[in-house]
């Protein structure tokens, strides 16, 4: 069983920055594939970074590639996503996820196998 928690989430301007944090319990965090997905109102969960067990390797959807950087803490047992540059497009319930079957990053949401409540972040224009 893992136990996710994140935090870090709340109101920005266009622009601004945010650092999103997701923090680990119940199972060895360290072998664990982490993601993060957003979901916007009316529009389906979608991938936005993932990071593998090590975190040598790391991949981003398009549209947050170069403003979004995924990273994690096995000492500490959180995965961290920070944000910037971030747009209006960028607002939504944003979830981290373990892969507990993987040390690598997967883009599918259906891989993962536990999930946090979700944060909520909003950016105004």
């Amino acid at each position: 069983q893992v136990r996710l928690v994140e935090s870090g989430g709340g109101l920005v301007q266009a622009g601004g920055s945010l650092r999103l944090s997701c923090a680990a319990s119940g199972r060895t965090f360290a072998s664990c594939a982490m993601g993060w997905f957003r979901q916007a109102p009316g529009k389906q969960r979608e991938f936005v970074a993932t990071i593998n067990w090590s975190g040598r390797t790391t991949n981003y959807a398009v549209s947050v590639k170069d403003r979004f950087t995924i990273s994690r803490d096995n000492a500490k047992n959180t995965v961290y996503l920070q944000m910037n540059s971030l747009q209006p497009e960028d607002t939504a319930l944003y979830y981290c996820a373990a892969d507990i079957h993987s040390a690598d990053g997967s883009t599918r949401s259906g891989e993962y196998d536990y999930w946090g409540q979700g944060t909520q972040v909003t950016v105004s224009s």
